[in-house]
């Protein structure tokens, strides 16, 4: 079968120094800091054959993510842009759906306790937890000792077969009366992004009462699918910062109320005016710029008569915040760091969500084969105009 992988080469920068979890030439947990001069190309593989508890996926849809973009553009020094775990050279790939097309005896639905049967729909996580590590055991899956992630340092989804351990699939089949079955496929290729999303704002942000106001800075597809996940919880106030009209313009459509135009209006002053003066409970850095809008952040805290605000930082970047903690101290606020999306029945309630009505389809703004996947890659370097860029195999 055909896959599009990622190579690059392994040159740590001189003042970078390996962590206890790397392995020379192969893994590292700081991806910007050692792979250099990334390319993709295409490779064939064999199919591969399920193990006893593994089930055998055939892809439907994959959406091409920001992760997938920085892996391959570089600095002047030709070094990726996406700081986290990665080892190459991988199968890119993992906000997918598709079929069963085969099953190993053991690979049980968690949520029949039945064994996973051929032609069910399905999406899955793409963060390999190992479950029996520490942060494992105490409940956090997302921060695995021993974390593997597919399309980043394991075989991913750009290609038309993917075998996955039972744990970590999820039926979408809820979907399919409600959404039909193409619909079906797109949605189930975005649980995976609006899991990220969730996992930022209701897991490490601690969600939202009903009335409460928030701001997302950012709307590339967490962003947007984040405000569609804080209104579907009962934002009154769910406000979008985008400089891209047709970014902003797809939020407001998706979930939020109001959006502002950084590059045409001070933030700061517009959340206080949209809010009366109370500013935000909840604030989503989802830009990939802290350093950037971290200003703006700040002033909405300060001036904003809402105490108690959280601040969740979801966009990965190699950046450093200039931070005041008088601000944060005064306001009683607090700033989070979130990553992943596994643990806490967050794929189920993303899942049950969309079954009740959260539609994210309008995220995917183009549709394309697996072969003109490379161009689009580069193309969304430069080129913010599309959203949510999807893979559909022939």
């Amino acid at each position: 079968m055909k896959t599009l992988s990622l190579f690059a080469e392994w040159d740590p920068k001189p003042d970078f120094k390996l962590g206890s979890k790397d392995i020379e030439g192969k893994l590292t947990y700081l991806g910007s800091k050692v792979w250099r001069n990334p390319y993709v190309d295409f490779v064939e593989k064999d199919i591969p054959e399920p193990n006893d508890t593994q089930v055998l996926i055939e892809i439907k849809a994959c959406g091409i993510c920001g992760s997938d973009v920085h892996m391959l553009q570089t600095d002047e020094d030709g070094y990726i842009f996406y700081p986290g775990l990665t080892a190459f050279p991988a199968t890119l790939g993992h906000e997918y759906s598709g079929v069963v097309a085969k099953a190993g005896p053991n690979a049980i639905n968690k949520t029949t306790g039945l064994p996973f049967q051929v032609g069910e729909a399905v999406c899955a996580e793409e963060m390999i937890w190992c479950g029996s590590c520490r942060p494992c055991a105490d409940g956090y899956p997302n921060h695995c000792e021993s974390l593997q992630e597919i399309g980043f340092s394991i075989d991913g989804a750009y290609t038309n077969y993917i075998a996955v351990d039972a744990r970590y699939i999820w039926s979408i089949e809820a979907l399919r009366p409600i959404y039909g079955e193409q619909k079906m496929f797109d949605l189930g290729s975005l649980v995976e992004p609006t899991s990220v999303a969730y996992n930022a704002v209701i897991e490490r942000g601690g969600g939202i009462r009903p009335g409460d106001s928030v701001l997302v800075m950012g709307s590339g597809p967490v962003g947007i699918a984040a405000c569609a996940v804080l209104k579907h919880a009962g934002a009154a106030h769910v406000i979008i910062s985008e400089p891209s009209k047709s970014r902003r313009e797809l939020a407001l459509k998706t979930g939020a109320t109001h959006g502002i135009d950084p590059d045409k209006e001070n933030v700061a002053d517009r959340v206080l005016e949209i809010t009366n003066g109370m500013g935000a409970n909840l604030i989503l850095e989802a830009t990939g710029l802290p350093s950037v809008v971290w200003q703006d952040i700040e002033k909405v805290i300060w001036e904003g008569k809402a105490l108690n605000a959280t601040v969740v930082i979801v966009a990965r970047a190699d950046d450093k915040i200039p931070m005041n903690g008088e601000v944060f101290q005064v306001r009683r606020a607090q700033v989070v760091g979130a990553q992943g999306h596994s643990g806490h029945g967050t794929f189920p309630r993303v899942i049950a969500s969309m079954a009740g009505g959260m539609d994210v389809s309008g995220l995917i703004t183009k549709r394309i084969s697996l072969e003109e996947i490379p161009e689009n890659l580069k193309m969304l370097q430069t080129d913010r105009n599309e959203v949510k860029i999807t893979m559909f195999p022939k």
